[in-house]
């Protein structure tokens, strides 16, 4: 079985100055967005909030939806539903490759 690494992409090492430059937005909106549960930052040991490029993405979209008049519980519920369609096709995948593996005789 291999294990996928991290993508750098998902990586959580961008600061909010960093996301607030990227994205346009202030840190009042970073943090709403944060406390909405739209996105999800690490802390650094310090406490620090840490975003990824995936977190700047969703931001810049976030911020475009709710200029379009979409609320907050819209979005999430919409982010949620989207979860939960990746998590079905994952399982699916892993579903798929066990059968394969099993047909041929294979091991993870």
């Amino acid at each position: 079985m291999v294990l996928q690494k991290e993508s750098y992409i998902d990586r959580k090492v961008i600061s909010i100055g960093v996301v607030r430059e990227l994205t346009g937005l202030s840190d009042r909106q970073i943090r709403y967005y944060e406390e909405r549960k739209l996105v999800f930052p690490e802390r650094s040991k310090g406490g620090n909030r840490k975003y990824s490029f995936s977190d700047v993405k969703a931001l810049v979209e976030i911020a475009d939806k709710i200029e379009d008049g979409v609320q907050t519980n819209e979005i999430r519920q919409e982010k949620l539903k989207e979860n939960r369609k990746i998590e079905q096709e994952k399982m699916r995948i892993k579903m798929l490759q066990g059968q394969l593996n099993a047909h041929f005789g294979l091991r993870n």
